[in-house]
């Protein structure tokens, strides 16, 4: 076979030597209608994208577990070309990273990453861990590789999303990166039928031997016999067809009557025939026929060997030469046209409210406080929370849009954590309580005045008026009178609304009494407390059954209202406490004073004591005792017996 002279003109433009089985550092594998280069070189990601690009290429994409298995084929040759690897862990840059200021989205499967080379989002990850959520500076996106396993393609490397580098610190553990070019159309590699050599070179300026498909616009050197000295052919993969593409020869190279069909089954795909002069023929098996290169065989039906994956179907094309994928209702073709992918069906926004997106298809649901107007239909209508048995609050409730809202009555306030409880609003701990010149008691949603023993409530509820007894121990009531509630019982008055109108709050809690505060002409001298003793309905004050052996009946009618008006004995009880604590509080006083006179008293003895000692100065001398005249000395001017004077 003579060389061409138009296939001299892509070598001159090429213009590189023909060497070895790929460059320096570097490893090929080309699959589908992309290839795939594995580099050594301690690079920042910019700089392995400018690498890319300079040859017209990117960062690799690894959008499908199958693209994955192909750089792992390049990453393993790359190892192999490597004699001895140091046992380490090392990384490699993919064109997957996140520009400065565009933070983690979590809820997506890349992250809020995207491609150097553009393109939608893809669902296939390979997240080694937890992405950082960071936004203050640019992320890239590595392989991670162990170097020192043996076999390196039956696993596929981890991401691993890090800093992307600078030319001076390229990241940590960064060893290389991996490039994609995609291309037009793909031919089948050049069969030799005798001895010989081929070597490819590829528009991104890579060489080899063997790749599974060459890319459109390579150049094949076809060098045939034993030794240095056989033929050469220069072949050009060009688009022959629309999508058919062929380097433009027929039948099997290198051919030899020599070794005819037992070389490299002649070169033929499926069978070969040989003849009588040792030439052969190529043939293929039922069902397939042979293409135009002679050579290489394909199925009179491009769908028996099942290219299309998952849910798609395979559909025959014009004179059944090509084929077509087709997916289901509500999937779409992926980027390599043999898979489906899900149809996002609410971002067409179809349901009047929420959309739930599922596989092949969607449904649509009611948010919160709506519910379906009837079955299988999408309208929506408002759920009444405020229906009769169904209502969530404890007083009233309205029904909004969606939504509810609880009030309470006038004397209580909303409560819980959620709002929906009322509770009673205690008005003596409040403004209301000055309204009362004398007790103020705390009653449900309200609350009503009284008075102390000895005093009578005026007829506006809230004021006090002396009352025409004491309150000191009788033997009996006074004649002539009406003693009612002027003989030591509390007054209560009718229940006083609240002077504001609040619409808010419920208690369950009981009534509570405040200390009173007395009128200006109440009389200071009252019974002590040990005398007074809580007796019949709560509220309601008697003297002791010592001094007051019958109790006031003269104003029963009175007396039945102030039992109505409280709850069981809980006023008796709170009554009691006060009187309780009134007693400790007056034995507390008379204790202190005892002590004080106590102390005083020893103090003034002391005193006393001090005041009838003598105040002469002879009072600090102490006296000798006396002592008798010795008799022995005498007075040495007497005369001595005997003589006279």
């Amino acid at each position: 076979m003579a060389t061409s002279a138009g296939l001299l003109l892509p070598l001159l433009l090429l213009g590189q030597p023909w060497a070895g089985a790929g460059a320096p550092g570097e490893a090929v594998v080309c699959a589908g209608n992309a290839c795939y280069t594995a580099h050594w070189g301690k690079l920042s990601a910019a700089e392995a994208q400018s690498h890319c690009s300079k040859n017209g290429g990117n960062l690799a994409t690894v959008k499908s577990e199958e693209e994955a298995w192909n750089i792992q084929r390049a990453l393993a040759q790359l190892l192999e070309l490597e004699e001895a690897l140091e046992a380490r862990m090392g990384k490699f840059w993919i064109g997957l990273q996140r520009e400065k200021a565009k933070c983690l989205d979590s809820s997506l499967p890349l992250k809020g990453f995207s491609w150097v080379g553009g393109g939608e989002d893809t669902l296939y990850t390979n997240w080694n861990r937890e992405v950082r959520s960071s936004c203050v500076s640019r992320r890239c996106v590595s392989l991670l590789l162990y170097l020192s396993l043996p076999s390196h393609a039956s696993h596929l490397s981890k991401w691993s999303e890090g800093p992307c580098g600078t030319p001076n610190s390229p990241g940590s553990n960064i060893e290389g990166f991996v490039c994609k070019f995609s291309f037009k159309g793909m031919c089948q590699p050049l069969a030799l039928g005798g001895p010989g050599r081929v070597e490819y070179r590829t528009p991104f300026q890579a060489t080899s031997s063997s790749l599974d498909t060459v890319p459109f616009a390579s150049v094949a050197n076809v060098a045939c016999g034993d030794g240095d000295e056989g033929r050469e052919h220069y072949f050009l993969c060009k688009e022959k067809a629309s999508d058919v593409f062929d380097w433009g020869s027929s039948g099997p190279l290198c051919v030899s009557p020599k070794y005819g069909c037992s070389f490299n089954n002649g070169g033929c795909q499926q069978d070969c025939f040989e003849g009588g002069d040792g030439s052969f023929r190529c043939g293929c098996r039922p069902g397939f026929r042979l293409l135009d290169d002679l050579v290489t065989c394909a199925s009179r039906n491009p769908c028996s060997s099942s290219p299309c994956k998952g849910a798609a179907t395979c559909v025959l094309g014009p004179h059944r030469k090509n084929y077509t994928c087709l997916c289901p209702q509500g999937y779409q073709l992926d980027s390599s046209q043999q898979d489906c992918v899900d149809v996002d069906e609410c971002q067409d926004s179809p349901c009047p409210q929420e959309c739930v997106n599922t596989p092949g298809g969607f449904h649509c649901e009611c948010w919160v406080g709506y519910e379906p107007r009837g079955p299988g239909e999408e309208a929506c209508q408002d759920v009444d929370e405020c229906a009769s048995g169904h209502s969530p609050c404890s007083q009233d409730c309205t029904n909004t849009d969606g939504s509810f809202h609880c009030f309470c009555k006038e004397g209580y306030v909303l409560a819980g954590e959620d709002g929906t409880q009322c509770l009673d609003v205690d008005e003596c701990e409040g403004p209301e309580h000055g309204l009362c010149e004398g007790l103020c008691l705390n009653t449900q949603g309200s609350f009503r005045c009284s008075c102390l023993p000895g005093w009578e409530l005026g007829p506006d509820g809230v004021s006090c008026t002396a009352g025409s007894t004491s309150l000191a121990p009788q033997t009996g009531p006074p004649q002539g009178e009406d003693m009612g509630d002027r003989e030591g019982n509390l007054v209560y008055s009718s229940t006083i609304s609240r002077p504001t109108g609040d619409s808010e709050g419920t208690s369950k809690e009981p009534p509570t009494m405040k200390r009173p505060s007395l009128p200006s002409e109440a009389p200071t001298t009252l019974t002590a407390p040990d005398m007074l003793a809580p007796s019949g309905p709560p509220g309601e004050w008697m003297e002791s059954i010592t001094h007051h052996p019958k109790a006031t009946t003269d104003r029963g009618e009175n007396m039945d209202e102030a039992k109505q008006s409280d709850n069981g004995t809980d006023g008796q009880k709170l009554l009691l406490f006060y009187i309780l604590g009134t007693v400790v509080a007056i034995l507390l006083l008379l204790a202190l004073a005892l002590g004080l006179l106590v102390y005083r008293k020893r103090k003034a003895k002391r005193e006393e004591e001090k005041e009838k000692k003598p105040q002469n100065a002879a009072d600090s001398y102490s006296w000798a005792p006396e002592r008798a005249e010795n008799r022995a000395l005498e007075n040495q001017y007497s005369p001595t017996p005997g003589t006279d004077c």
